[in-house]
């Protein structure tokens, strides 16, 4: 590993539909690749991170629940993924009730931060795939982590609701973890055909300025098509846009935390034949 002790990074968006997961099963995936030691936690009910990385929920005995409920070891709650260097704490139908029966609890906001405390040193990268809202879990993620990563995509009004959601991250900074940071923000689903894309890329960028990543993530139909198949982008289709894309992300990231560039070939750029005829639809 490349550091002593490894952050926590939350990818957060109340919006649904804004590429969240797919950003989390594959910047995880890359980094991991990088040679990273990276968890990711499913903190979504709908649990397809889970099943991103070809898990099937219904075969699953236990899950992140039992940590924030019944307070269950985290460490005996991982599952090793087809990555080397990956793992994952799954979702189970069982979160959809966790926000009320988190509401009665002591230190309610704080038992994902604590649960977590002893993993810290055992990852480089801890990736919290959260909920497309802003309750109890997703608050609970912003409390345990260092920062946050924002997609947003590149559709009209897509800044609506990011000021709710800077809103949220403020007040818990304020409440909860004064050392909260935005750790950036992707802009996903860019379509070059349109201006529309383009009209974003720049409204965003004047908004938040030095906070957006550099790399942007496509419209891509084989980003799409891998969730079904249980694989990340760098499994199902290395030599697409979307790979290359979030090979890109996961680089400009670790460039950010001072990480060394990986020396050995990206998966994308040693696959046979050129980039795939995919379009950005």
């Amino acid at each position: 590993m490349g550091t002593s002790l490894g952050q926590i990074i939350a990818c957060a968006n109340q919006k649904g539909g804004v590429g969240k997961t797919t950003t989390v099963v594959n910047l995880s995936t890359y980094l991991a690749l990088a040679g990273d030691a990276v968890l990711v936690i499913d903190l979504d009910p709908q649990g397809n991170t889970t099943s991103g990385f070809g898990l099937d929920r219904a075969q699953i005995q236990h899950s992140v629940y039992e940590a924030i409920i019944e307070d269950a070891r985290v460490a005996d709650l991982v599952i090793a993924t087809s990555i080397p260097g990956l793992s994952i704490v799954p979702s189970s139908i069982s979160l959809a009730g966790a926000e009320v029966e988190l509401a009665p609890l002591p230190q309610r906001e704080r038992r994902l931060a604590r649960i977590l405390a002893d993993l810290v040193p055992v990852y480089d990268y801890i990736l919290l795939d959260c909920p497309p809202s802003l309750g109890l879990l997703t608050v609970n993620a912003l409390t345990a982590a260092d920062s946050v990563v924002i997609p947003i995509q590149c559709e009209y009004y897509a800044l609506e609701g990011l000021s709710q959601l800077i809103a949220t991250i403020n007040l818990v900074r304020n409440h909860l973890n004064p050392d909260l940071a935005i750790k950036g923000v992707v802009l996903t689903m860019y379509d070059p055909r349109t201006n529309l894309s383009a009209e974003v890329d720049a409204e965003v960028r004047k908004h938040l300025g030095s906070a957006v990543f550099d790399t942007v993530i496509p419209r891509s139909v084989r980003l799409s098509e891998a969730p079904s198949y249980g694989l990340p982008i760098a499994l199902y289709r290395p030599d697409s846009k979307g790979a290359e894309a979030y090979a890109e992300l996961a680089a400009e990231l670790r460039e950010r935390d001072g990480r060394q560039a990986p020396a050995a070939e990206r998966p994308n750029e040693a696959a046979d034949g050129g980039p795939a005829n995919e379009g950005s639809r």
